[in-house]
């Protein structure tokens, strides 16, 4: 029904919830293909390092003292949204190449919870200093924060492709983004191929990336399945091809085990590595509540016996059973062996300056952080000389002056 305005709900409710979308997606859940982080990200490295003066060679600092300065200047959400993306910034297990160098209890790989906030300290890690080299040097733009009181980046001058690094994962209204992790070396030799094929890149295809980017480098080890066969013709498909070339697929990573004989007709299937973002509990509690059914399968106990040094993960096999047959036993019911998702949605500059969520590829996700980072270094060539010419000038005003210097 219409109201006394004359303007129906199902229009005010479709204009708001598309306003709504558009802003969840663009400054939200879904990171930027330049910099490769949300906003929450941005703002709290810019916070700690600009702000606060959290260098990698200084002190660490109360996690709370930067939380707030960040809930205050920046970032008008709850603590628990700052703290814990902080969180995820300083896990060595979440991030191939952590951005805060955290101190104190931030997690395990088992799925513990981070200390509370007053409790740890934090301060910007080399790589998280990279994010942010030349900022001052007017190599991006800026913008008002949330009262108009401060400035804030747009974007961070990344030196390095940090979206493919690091990864991202988000769900956003009507989509959602899943992009692994990498190797650092692997992608910066992507990028410097790229960039220095930049005039004949139409030519590059993903083939010739993959040559120095096979996969994904995930930070908790363990195995990555190329090929999985076809639903309906049973031939063997290039999954990580797929991924690169789509921007979309399913891969399949496998713990990484090793199978011991003990004596007495019994094994060990020793687990040393497990699927990105899987707990050592998860599956652990997954065989205690199937006890009986691990058991008749040949499953006798499970320890965990990992320390400071590695995970270890032990499964001993019954008298007499095959370890072969229990660990693909072992693979099949728990999450030994687990499917993700590669969904590289991110957000990109289309050619008339905006910006839009667009499934990107290998070559799309490097085109992007190479054009910016030419920009980046075009404006900060200007922005050197800029000051180099005022200086000049000032020298010159000097020279004249000791040449009358009597006068």
């Amino acid at each position: 029904a219409a109201s006394k305005t004359g303007v129906s709900l199902a229009l005010l409710m479709d204009a708001n919830y598309r306003r709504y979308a558009v802003e969840v997606v663009l400054n939200r859940a879904i990171p930027d293909a330049r910099d490769g982080l949300k906003p929450v990200h941005r703002r709290i490295l810019y916070d700690m390092l600009i702000e606060l003066g959290l260098d990698s060679k200084g002190p660490h600092k109360k996690s709370a003292r930067v939380v707030g300065d960040t809930l205050g200047k920046f970032h008008p959400h709850g603590d628990s949204s700052v703290y814990g993306a902080m969180v995820i910034l300083a896990q060595d297990f979440s991030m191939r190449l952590p951005l805060v160098d955290g101190q104190g209890n931030w997690g395990s790989q088992d799925g513990d919870g981070p200390a509370a906030m007053r409790y740890t300290e934090a301060r910007v890690s080399p790589a998280g200093e990279a994010l942010l080299a030349d900022i001052k040097a007017d190599t991006v733009d800026f913008e008002p924060n949330f009262d108009g009181s401060l400035q804030e980046p747009v974007v961070l001058p990344s030196r390095i492709p940090n979206l493919l690094i690091n990864g991202s994962s988000g769900i956003a209204v009507g989509m959602a983004t899943s992009i692994p992790p990498h190797n650092v070396g692997e992608v910066c030799d992507a990028v410097v191929y790229l960039a220095q094929n930049w005039a004949k890149r139409a030519k590059v295809g993903v083939d010739d990336l993959m040559r120095f980017i096979p996969g994904p480098d995930y930070p908790t080890g363990g195995m990555v399945f190329r090929y999985r066969p076809d639903k309906d013709t049973g031939e063997p498909v290039d999954m990580l091809r797929q991924a690169y070339e789509t921007g979309k697929a399913i891969l399949v990573l496998q713990a990484t085990t090793d199978i011991q004989e003990i004596g007495g007709g019994k094994s060990e299937i020793v687990v040393t590595e497990i699927p990105y973002q899987v707990s050592r509990a998860t599956i652990k509690d997954r065989v205690a509540d199937k006890r009986e059914e691990f058991r008749a399968a040949g499953v006798a106990n499970v320890s965990d016996q990992s320390d400071r040094k590695g995970m270890r993960l032990v499964f001993e096999t019954v008298r007499g059973a095959d370890p072969s047959a229990v660990l693909a036993y072992l693979l099949d019911k728990t999450q030994l062996r687990d499917s993700q998702s590669f969904n590289a949605v991110a957000i990109i500059r289309t050619e008339d300056g905006g910006e839009t969520p667009k499934q990107c590829n290998l070559k799309e996700m490097l085109e992007q952080f190479v054009a910016f980072r030419l920009d980046v270094i075009v404006r900060r060539c200007r922005f050197e000389l800029k000051r180099a010419e005022d200086r000049l000038h000032i020298i010159l005003g000097l020279l004249k002056a000791i040449d009358a210097i009597d006068e």
